[in-house]
């Protein structure tokens, strides 16, 4: 679980026709990606065209494994920087999926001391509220 200031509201995605049905995947504690089925390219974040064969139609939310491996991450430990409502420290990763898409993200459940690039993580969901519902990565 996150570790949250109380009183300082959370950043909520922005969600419109394009992204819509992968945040209700999330509110479904589901991670889907974008798979255009004319050339078979895995898309994140959603968009309305594919970038390889700029097919409009042919778009596609999937499931994912949730697996991958931490490709990159920034640890803020001074609120010069940080968010204001996270408690400090905390970890943002970019995490490649095993689909190959790369998805940014906090982590649970990891000291920041052990967070190193190539690290296997998992995806895990987290209710905020009745109407916020977020992803992170975890030790996998």
């Amino acid at each position: 679980m996150v570790d949250l200031v109380e009183g300082i509201p959370i950043l909520r995605p922005y969600i419109d026709a394009d992204n819509e049905e992968y945040w209700a995947a999330v509110k479904a504690h589901k991670l889907v990606i974008q798979k255009c089925e004319a050339c078979s390219r895995y898309l994140q974040p959603p968009r309305p065209m594919c970038p390889e064969c700029r097919s409009m139609d042919t778009l596609k939310f999937v499931p994912a494994t949730g697996n991958g491996h931490i490709y990159s991450y920034v640890i803020y430990t001074t609120d010069r920087m940080a968010y204001p409502a996270m408690k400090l420290p905390y970890a943002v990763v970019l995490v490649e999926l095993e689909e190959g898409v790369r998805i940014v993200a906090n982590t649970t459940g990891i000291d920041t001391e052990e967070i190193h690039i190539g690290m296997p993580v998992k995806v895990v969901f987290e209710d905020l509220g009745d109407d916020l519902t977020l992803y992170r990565f975890t030790k996998r």
